[in-house]
């Protein structure tokens, strides 16, 4: 069942993000979220066990109700009220007034759910952790790795794999982008 979750899943995120692109760059935002995906898929290769068509659906859809019109009302009648909570604790609660509250907040969210919900949220910063765009200051490349490493503190024992995956990237941001 898992290509048909993926296919719907990746159908529907395709529609929502069709003029989104990958910030700093001109690639379609599939990308990201294929990459994101992906990561997913080969952390279950190594660890299988998670429920991986939920964490499949969470991973392409993780960003549908920050970034689009999407809500948690519509990914729930399509994908299931599980898939729709962790979506929604995926997404920034813009109300906080700084960007670590808000990831504080998201942290503590996931926590309260499934695993698949934190291994998602790994999973998306390790795609993340990218070259940053060239318009990013220094300190938003360093703030952009500290939260990073807030990530790793509080979503340990999601997935050994991906956990391990994380703190290699971060340890490779910070010597190439945030220490250099």
């Amino acid at each position: 069942m898992t290509q048909e979750l993926y296919q719907e899943a990746m159908k529907f995120a395709g529609e929502k993000h069709s003029e989104q692109k990958v910030p700093g760059t001109t690639a379609n935002y599939l990308l990201h979220i294929s990459n994101v995906a992906m990561e997913v898929l080969t952390a279950y290769n190594y660890e299988s066990s998670f429920d991986v068509d939920t964490a499949i659906q969470v991973a392409i859809l993780h960003d549908t109700i920050e970034d689009t019109a999407t809500n948690f009302e519509e990914i729930a009648a399509k994908f299931g009220t599980s898939v729709a909570e962790g979506v929604q604790a995926l997404t920034k609660n813009e109300t906080l007034t700084s960007k670590k509250e808000m990831m504080l907040d998201s942290l503590e969210r996931i926590n309260s759910l499934s695993k698949e919900i934190g291994l998602v949220k790994i999973a998306d910063r390790i795609t993340n952790l990218q070259k940053p765009p060239k318009h990013w200051s220094r300190e938003k490349v360093a703030n952009y790795c500290e939260e990073a490493k807030l990530i790793a503190k509080h979503l340990t024992n999601k997935n050994e794999y991906l956990n391990k995956r994380l703190n290699d990237k971060i340890m490779t941001y910070e010597t190439m982008y945030v220490k250099s």
